[in-house]
């Protein structure tokens, strides 16, 4: 029986920063951007967009061509939850109108929480073919400004329905896994950027690829010349080229950088997106590469702290009538641009707590918004019904 992915679809934020308009501004060479990090620009949610919202949205798009019929499971991964004990998944589940019968629950291990949440559903799935589970990687990358993390910013997601007979890609049995207690990147409870060792993460992301490949290898996997394309964790995107070239440094193989740019096109323009980061670049493969159907793909995925996982997946025949890049293409180029001090002044204007009540304008066009806190509590409303003076006419998801 093949288990993987059904339909998969993302979403992005309502904001665009051009990298061009940070190094201008701050006095950098755009070229230190624009070839030492391959990065061409950077998302920026509204005050009204955050995880859940993208989350809410790239979900609405996936479920809206394949339904919800035996979804009865929504696992939520990000590192960018908005609230220590409830899952963000119950604000998306309200928003979706999903049926009671479905479990939540929220993942979390820096960017490989969206790995290990379609792990967790193969499993679910295998264990009953007719369920499917609705799997949302959500994520905002903010960095201190000034700070050397600033222009690696974004904001993404990626909803996937994971079930029995996928229409776009098998997920293949055998996965290597490395993990190893390492103080690269964190966010403490009570930071709203987070802390950064750069060479260390760098070191971590190359090391975990290799102990992952070695325990994928020892475990029965297929060579490298028996995988088609490879797609890889991109903080930014000569990131996923420096973990490539490690790849075949460590193995002694020579593997042609051609069989990885096809995953590259949308983190320049969309930035980090932490768990989503992964499957945007397959999104990118898929609406990119022609003639993939057979073609077997190796995934890296890789969360700071640390950990790392390579898996493959083989492209299922007919999958082109299930993809939509048009989206991806309207998503990108539908952003409103900010200056360099817009852009500073909505950094700032992020920095909010919970102990106001606070209500925001609606910026984003997105379907679904976040409309602010009512005592403490947040407040998430559809885009599309008016919210009337005086009253909450909104799922308030509690």
């Amino acid at each position: 029986m093949k288990l993987g992915i059904v339909d998969m679809e993302l979403a992005s934020a309502n904001y665009v920063v051009r990298l061009d308009t940070l190094a201008k501004a701050t006095g950098v060479d755009p070229n230190k951007y624009r070839f030492g990090l391959r990065q061409e620009a950077f998302s920026i949610p509204a005050l009204d967009e955050d995880a859940v919202t993208l989350g809410a949205t790239a979900a609405a798009r996936v479920l809206e061509r394949a339904g919800q019929e035996g979804i009865r499971t929504l696992i939520f991964a990000t590192e960018s939850g908005v609230d220590q004990s409830k899952s963000a998944g119950m604000f998306v589940h309200s928003l979706l109108g999903l049926s009671t019968a479905v479990r939540v629950i929220e993942t979390k291990q820096a960017c490989y929480a969206g790995t290990a949440a379609l792990q967790l559903a193969l499993g679910l799935v295998s264990r009953n073919p007719s369920e499917r589970v609705l799997v949302v990687a959500s994520d905002i990358a903010r960095y201190a400004v000034a700070s050397a993390g600033e222009p690696t910013q974004g904001a993404g997601a990626v909803a996937m329905i994971i079930g029995a007979d996928p229409a776009l890609l098998e997920i293949e049995p055998v996965s290597g896994i490395w993990s190893a207690h390492i103080d690269d990147f964190w966010r403490p409870n009570d930071l709203s950027t987070p802390l950064v060792d750069g060479e260390r993460s760098m070191d971590a992301y190359l090391g975990a690829f290799t102990g992952a490949w070695e325990d994928y290898r020892a475990r029965g996997g297929f060579e490298l010349a028996e995988i088609d394309f490879f797609v890889h964790h991109q903080p930014f995107t000569k990131m996923a080229i420096k973990g490539h070239r490690r790849l075949v440094e460590h193995t002694g193989k020579n593997v042609e950088e051609s069989r990885v740019e096809p995953s590259l096109n949308y983190t320049p323009y969309l930035g980090n997106c932490y768990t989503a980061s992964l499957y945007i670049g397959l999104l990118s493969l898929l609406h990119f590469k022609r003639e993939l159907s057979g073609k077997r793909i190796g995934c890296y995925s890789y969360g700071s702290g640390a950990e790392g996982e390579f898996f493959t997946g083989v492209v299922q025949p007919g999958y082109e009538r299930f993809l939509h890049p048009n989206i991806a293409a309207q998503e990108i180029a539908g952003r409103t641009e900010l200056s360099f001090e817009e852009y500073r002044d909505l950094h700032v204007a992020h920095e909010r707590g919970s102990a106001v009540n606070y209500s925001n304008s609606r910026k984003t066009r997105a379907p679904y918004r976040f409309v602010g806190l009512r005592d403490g509590a947040r407040v998430y409303a559809d885009s599309t019904l008016p919210i009337v003076t005086g009253t909450w006419n909104v799922h308030e998801g509690h």
